[in-house]
């Protein structure tokens, strides 16, 4: 049985080392996908991320990177087959094309349902990266906040 993975891209009007340090950077993060974070993500270290629509903090580990060009976390707590990929293209015009990939999940109720969820969000990730690094623009901020639990 094939295996589900979610996936999303966008073309972002930035040179790749603006993309890939917005993707590393906390604070740039904070701008467009978390609230904060612990520190930068790196190749085999942890940090921890806090977002404004759910309590608590999330450990995201990263793995594989390459400066430019790839960068790779398991913010799973572990489960296998869940790498996040992100792949940095840069495109003719200066600008780059970036693609998210996760996964995987059995295709199933549950793998499709996981499936949707992911694939909206990493769109909605890309979308909200793509109007911070281009125009400075934070389309985050109280979107989710629908989502928070009464205190």
């Amino acid at each position: 049985m094939k295996k589900l993975r979610a996936e999303q891209k966008i073309q972002i009007r930035k040179p790749v080392a603006e993309v890939c340090e917005g993707i590393t950077d906390p604070e740039q993060m904070s701008q467009y996908f978390i609230a904060r974070s612990s520190g930068r993500l790196e190749e085999g270290s942890t940090v921890y991320w806090e977002f404004p629509e759910f309590p608590g903090t999330f450990p995201v580990t990263g793995k594989k990177m390459v400066i430019n060009e790839y960068i790779s976390f398991d913010w799973t707590g572990g489960e296998p087959g869940m790498l996040v990929e992100i792949f940095l293209t840069p495109m003719p015009d200066g600008s780059t094309l970036v693609r998210v990939v996760e996964g995987e999940k059995d295709n199933n109720e549950e793998g499709v349902s996981w499936l949707a969820g992911q694939t909206g969000g990493w769109a909605n990730f890309l979308a909200c990266m793509k109007a911070w690094l281009e125009y400075g623009i934070n389309l985050r901020k109280g979107a989710f906040d629908f989502m928070r639990k009464p205190v």
